[in-house]
């Protein structure tokens, strides 16, 4: 009864559904301490670890091992025992078990195995990862660079977006992506207005600016950015066009064979036709 149970899908969706409630309320304050939520949440451990076994003794190890899936949930399932011990015995010496606490987070991820054609969903996107590469690569070195160039010219002006390489990274990032890109010049323009230099250097340095980060954003969120999108999508949905192109050359088949039929045929109708 319980194996029929634990190898029926529907009932390990509805299982992981209210695993993944309990896990919440143990993320609530007034849940926190209660040892009953965290007793039911590691019953779940051992229900998962008796559907691993039955799958294991239903399919055997090697077609069980073979699955991607099954693979990833064995082991987010064996790294949570530890945290199960430590409930039990919370000495200082397996103290360092609790992080395995955290674990428990990831099984919310095995609701993915039941979205319909998760395995195409997933070879798009390593298909759309591998395809995408260099033009991430170019941008991640487009953004490099700009950071080292704002870096230098603004990190006396404003040393929270550009006092080191790593935070002068992250600000031209955030201007690629067109989020909010004009308020970080606009803050730079007014504290070099602020300095009270003369008005017609004033004026250089501001649009200097101004055009800086103009270019940032044409260059990098504008045509990096939707370059990299474009690529990308064109490499996920590219299963639908592989289909649409099985059946055009199928249809093409078909009609090459008719037209042969067809040649095959007219000959024969004009011998009959000098016959009469």
């Amino acid at each position: 009864m319980l194996k029929r149970i634990l190898l029926n899908e529907r009932n390990i969706f509805v299982l992981i559904l209210v695993n993944a409630l309990i896990i919440a309320l143990l993320y609530f304050p007034a849940y926190r301490s209660s040892k009953e939520l965290v007793l039911i949440d590691h019953l779940f451990v051992l229900i998962f670890l008796l559907e691993i076994y039955y799958k294991v003794k239903n399919l055997g190890f090697r077609q069980f091992w073979a699955n991607n899936w099954n693979k990833f949930e064995s082991l987010i399932i064996f790294l949570s025992i530890p945290a199960i011990f430590h409930s039990f015995y919370p000495t200082a010496e397996v103290s360092v078990l609790v992080a395995f606490r955290l674990l428990r987070i990831f099984r919310v991820i095995r609701f993915f195995e039941f979205i319909p054609r998760i395995d195409t969903i997933f070879s798009g996107l390593r298909r759309a990862l591998k395809s995408s590469v260099f033009v991430f690569f170019a941008l991640i070195t487009l953004n490099f660079l700009f950071a080292l160039l704002a870096c230098q010219f603004f990190r006396e002006l404003a040393p929270e977006y550009f006092g080191n390489p790593l935070l002068s990274f992250y600000s031209i990032f955030q201007s690629f992506t067109i989020e909010g890109w004009n308020e970080i010049p606009r803050l730079l323009v007014e504290r070099i207005e602020a300095e009270g230099m003369e008005e017609g250097i004033t004026n250089i340095c501001a649009w200097s600016t101004r055009f800086f980060f103009v270019l940032v954003v044409i260059s990098g969120g504008m045509l990096g950015m939707s370059l990299a999108n474009a690529i990308f999508v064109d490499e996920m949905t590219m299963d639908n066009n592989k289909k649409l192109e099985e059946k055009i050359d199928i249809l093409s088949q078909e009609i090459s064979l008719l037209h042969q039929k067809l040649d095959r045929i007219e000959p024969e109708s004009n011998a009959d036709v000098q016959d009469i």
